[in-house]
Parts: structure tokens; C-alpha cells; sequence
């Protein structure tokens, strides 16, 4: 990968996982939490969409969509395995 696709992709990474922890409140991580969960998500968005024969486009805006949606999945079974502390 070069230089510019690793910031597009960590910029992308975060964006999704800023949006995954909106949609899925109470699992604010950071930056950097919110960068791995977005990559994360990205892989799982799209594995599952694949499954499910559903494409929400292509392009940055579809990425930040699937990723998203896969950062929701993502920190929904991350909260059922590690319960946090009130």
C-alpha cells in the first residue's frame, strides 16, 4: 500500500468507527479505538453484506456505510463479551 491509501484508509477507519459508536452509544473508544474498529468493521460490514447479497455502493461513501454498520456489529458483541463497569 502506499502512503496516501494508509491515511485514506485510517481516515476511513475512523470516520466509520466515529459513526459506529454514534449508532451504538456508549462505546466511545478514542481515536485510535475508533480507527481499529472502523477498519474492523469494514472487514465484518462486508463479509456480512456479502453473505446477506446486499451492496450499499462503492466508493467512500459506501465504505463509511458498510463499515459503520460493521462497527455497530462489531462493539455489539465486543459489549456482550466484555460488560463495562457503571
Amino acid at each position: 500500500m502506499e502512503g496516501q491509501a494508509i491515511l485514506i484508509t485510517l481516515i476511513l477507519g475512523a470516520i466509520a468507527g466515529w459513526l459506529g459508536g454514534q449508532l451504538f452509544k456508549g462505546s466511545g473508544l478514542g481515536l485510535i479505538g475508533n480507527i481499529v474498529v472502523g477498519i474492523l468493521g469494514g472487514f465484518v460490514g462486508y463479509w456480512l453484506f456479502g453473505l446477506l447479497h446486499i451492496s450499499l455502493g462503492t466508493g467512500w461513501l459506501g465504505y463509511i456505510l458498510t463499515a459503520g454498520i460493521g462497527a455497530c456489529v462489531l462493539l455489539a458483541v465486543l459489549n456482550l463479551l466484555i460488560p463495562r463497569r457503571l
